[in-house]
């Protein structure tokens, strides 16, 4: 059984710093793609980034492209989605996926396993 599961999400002022974790199992780990997303009240699930199986390759979405870095670490079955200067705009659940292959689409659609989420508020 596979499972994703999110933590690290908060209420955090504008301008701000959180750290999002993912840690999975019932997988292998290592030969997956791993996606970060988020929903928010109103809007279309949206991309934030993703990581290549190795970490060697990480792409992001237009909305917080310089602001999020994503990492991994393999022998914890672990990602990491590090985001600062965040503003009220950031406000949502974030959400972890993982797919295999080595793509790492855009669409949320392309992703096969998914975590239940972790809440992200930002006050102005």
């Amino acid at each position: 059984q596979v499972q994703l599961v999110e933590s690290g999400g908060g209420l955090v002022q504008a301008g701000g710093s959180l750290r999002l974790s993912c840690t999975a199992s019932g997988l292998t780990f290592r030969t997956c793609t791993m996606g970060w997303f988020r929903l928010a009240p109103g809007k279309e699930r949206e991309f934030v980034g993703g990581i290549s199986w190795s970490g060697g390759r990480a792409y992001y979405g237009d909305s917080m492209k310089g602001r999020v870095t994503i990492s991994r670490d393999n022998a914890q079955n672990t990602v990491i989605l590090q985001m600062n200067s965040l503003g009220p705009e950031d406000t949502a659940v974030y959400y972890c996926a993982a797919r295999t292959g080595i793509a790492i689409p855009q669409r949320w659609n392309e992703y096969d396993y998914w975590g239940q989420g972790t809440r992200v508020t930002v006050s102005s």
